[in-house]
């Protein structure tokens, strides 16, 4: 590692640490002891106020936290940080009281010159499209605090059919195609179930509902606490090469997908008897790219749909017959 990156790095380790010894640094950045010691003396040249103890527990620490000198970044750095930051404008709600367009342009205008040219350059030239939100999300930030803090919630959740009261524990929330999600343990069902965010209508604390320990669990790791009970169905889907394509953006729990040389493919795993009307639609959606083999329950709801779709075209041309 240069020496230049190093004392970066150890500038931002070392405000972060409370306490730090001369042996951790050398471990972390592969270095002898003495080009530690050697590392320490530039930092308190350069004005971090370092101090040090002596003895079996002594070490360093910096006496007053959060004063160290701002972080340099590379011209690619900031490039990356500043289109990170631009891909959020297609996100109306996000969780965090802050708009994004103010945290861009603070980094934007304390970046050099020459790096403010090159984004300029190039900022037309360059995007990271996503589904655009379209309407408000207004409980973002009481679903990440409860997911921080392992706290129940009560929920107004509207579907199709009508608004339901529940009671949940958020796992996280996470963003896709313009929509924002929360994976959750739902008391109700006494299983796993991810809410579309935006047809939550109100979120309050859940005084009366002693929450389930799920400390271990994450959203990279939230598929485990799936429920596979006898209400789960084995799935079997035949894709083609472009429904391998459109499945690889989306991943679901309990569902592997297969792929053969010649690009195409099959998805096999298990869901439940509730995600019948979710996984209709959305095997419709890939067309003739996709061919549900079983369970007869999907099969059945996809036709079930397309009857609907058929039949509202059928009314439609009666309609037309009749204007004319």
């Amino acid at each position: 590692m240069a020496k230049a990156k190093r004392l970066n790095e150890m500038i931002m380790m070392v405000n972060r640490k409370k306490r730090f010894t001369v042996g951790e640094l050398a471990k972390e950045f592969g270095v002898s002891n003495r080009t530690i010691l050697r590392d320490l003396q530039e930092l308190c040249e350069m004005g971090i106020p370092l101090y040090s103890e002596v003895g079996p527990h002594g070490g360093y620490q910096v006496l007053k936290e959060r004063i160290l000198p701002p972080i340099s970044f590379s011209e690619d750095e900031a490039k990356s940080i500043f289109f990170a930051i631009h891909a959020l404008r297609h996100y109306i709600s996000l969780p965090f009281n802050i708009e994004y367009e103010s945290i861009k342009k603070k980094f934007y205008l304390n970046l050099t010159g020459d790096t403010r040219d090159a984004i300029d350059r190039i900022k037309d030239r360059i995007d990271f499209l996503s589904g655009y939100q379209q309407e408000e999300v207004p409980f973002l930030r009481q679903l990440l605090d409860a997911a921080i803090h392992q706290e129940a919630i009560i929920i107004d959740y509207e579907t199709k059919e009508k608004v339901s009261r529940r009671s949940i524990q958020p796992i996280g929330i996470y963003a896709k195609e313009g929509k924002w999600y929360c994976p959750s343990y739902c008391f109700l069902t006494k299983d796993y179930r991810v809410f579309r965010c935006d047809r939550i209508k109100s979120v309050e604390l859940d005084q009366n509902t002693e929450p389930v320990d799920l400390s271990g669990i994450n959203l990279k790791n939230r598929f485990s606490i799936v429920n596979n009970n006898e209400q789960s169905l084995e799935l079997f889907v035949k894709l083609t090469g472009k429904g391998v394509e459109k499945h690889l953006s989306s991943r679901w729990p309990n569902i592997e997908l297969y792929k053969y040389e010649d690009g195409t493919g099959f998805l096999k795993g298990s869901i439940s008897r509730q995600e019948i009307n979710f996984f209709s639609d959305y095997f419709i959606g890939f067309g003739v790219d996709a061919i549900v083999i079983k369970p007869i329950e999907l099969i059945n709801g996809v036709k079930e749909k397309l009857n609907l779709i058929l039949k509202q075209y059928i009314n439609s041309d009666k309609m037309k017959d009749q204007v004319r």
